[in-house]
């Protein structure tokens, strides 16, 4: 999936069940996460505790100590294993030498967990640590303060706008890693190993396997050009300024979105989340307020653009092609378009069907990581929370988005 203003790395069509009874993990998931340009339950819905587990591998590295969580262990005994740093690997059977109940681990403070974060980039980074994030960056200190002070900002605003709706967002037990970028060549250089010949297209994006928000400078200013000691107000202005400031501030906004809601428990890492759920959510917050210096403070006011480009760009039968499946979302231009659908769906079920869109959001978040969904089960899960096909809510969906547009002058 490709947007102008941010993917994620989210998996394809093809996943693996743990309730398959042929087939290695190995296999399906070197094809489920092919990179791909787009994008756990509520509290409510408890999951046994996780057991940590020291895991000794033997590969073309040499050998080594993986030490995490088992997320999936495949008929073959492959393993998806979530470290300790938040990261996914998956561990094919003939690696494993060893696994053995790993000690009480000491959990690392925000600190050392930026400090060793720092270890993996590029010298020059600094480290900026909040209530919630852990911000690794080289740009300024003042660009980077402003960028964080929006992520706390949503991350309490995201919290407090599901528990409304009867969702009640979990809080993170380490701190969301955010890599911001002096400049686009260095991000580039550095994101190209996940993102591929498209990295000149994305200004940022979340990685489902790292688990962390890439970025960079958007507003084109070196770090050097901003005086030392410069407040983040000062940055937020100058930010706010330039030609780019809608752009920075949605993309920042949608990336940060879809780590809270990959954290929280409003989605699970690779399961299979329909992708016009989780960009839609991502659309829902990102929109926007130019009008303050924050540059961002509501949630689910009406995003112009993809309102317009929804309304201009309407195809009959565009609802169902994007419940069933995700193929929508894979095409440059056509991404555009779906990304616009995901934001009108999500948009029109918030404000007129916000009870039946939570209890799609719920069964959603109950599925496994890397389990199947064919396209029959989505159209079930759809159709038994709104009581409705995707096709009969195509016409009030319209009609709805249809009045919020903003009459030509």
């Amino acid at each position: 999936m490709k947007s102008p203003v941010c993917p994620i790395m989210q998996p394809l069509a093809q996943r693996w069940s743990p309730r398959r009874r042929a087939g290695s993990l190995a296999a399906v998931l070197l094809a489920a996460l092919t990179p791909a340009l787009t994008a756990g339950p509520p509290a409510a819905e408890s999951r046994p505790a996780a057991v940590s587990e020291r895991i000794e591998v033997e590969d073309a590295g040499g050998r080594r100590t993986v030490e995490g969580t088992v997320v999936v262990e495949a008929v073959d005994g492959g393993l998806l294993v979530e470290g300790l740093d938040q990261r996914l690997e998956l561990l094919q059977p003939d690696v494993i030498r060893s696994r053995s109940a790993a000690d009480t681990a000491v959990q690392e403070s925000p600190r050392e967990v930026g400090r060793r974060i720092l270890g993996e980039l590029p010298p020059g980074f600094d480290l900026l640590i909040t209530r919630h994030y852990c911000v690794c960056h080289d740009t300024s200190r003042a660009y980077a303060q402003w960028c964080a002070a929006l992520f706390e900002r949503l991350h309490d605003a995201f919290s407090n706008s599901w528990r409304q709706a009867g969702v009640e967002i979990a809080e993170p037990s380490h701190p969301l890693v955010v890599v911001i970028f002096a400049d686009r060549q260095r991000y580039e250089e550095f994101a190209a190993r996940d993102l591929g010949a498209a990295v000149d297209r994305v200004a940022g994006s979340y990685n489902l396997l790292t688990n962390r928000v890439t970025t960079y400078d958007l507003t084109g200013t070196a770090a050097a050009a901003r005086p030392a000691g410069q407040a983040a107000s000062r940055a937020g202005l100058d930010i706010l300024a330039s030609p780019q400031a809608a752009g920075l501030v949605a993309t920042l906004v949608h990336e940060a979105t879809h780590q809270m809601a990959f954290n929280g428990g409003l989605h699970r890492r690779l399961a299979p989340v329909p992708v016009w759920v989780s960009e839609g959510v991502a659309t829902y917050f990102e929109t926007p307020d130019l009008s303050s210096q924050r540059g961002w403070k509501g949630i689910g006011s009406v995003n112009v653009p993809r309102l317009e480009r929804f309304l201009s760009r309407h195809e009959p039968g565009f609802l169902e092609r994007i419940v069933v499946d995700d193929e929508l979302f894979r095409g440059a231009e056509g991404g555009v378009d779906a990304y616009a659908r995901a934001w009108a769906v999500t948009f029109f079920l918030m404000q007129t069907r916000r009870a039946a869109f939570v209890d799609y959001l719920r069964t959603i978040s109950r599925k496994e990581p890397l389990a199947d969904d064919s396209t029959a089960e989505r159209l079930r899960d759809f159709t038994a929370a709104f009581g409705d096909a995707p096709a009969a809510l195509e016409e009030p969906l319209l009609r709805f988005l249809s009045r919020l547009r903003r009459p030509a002058r």
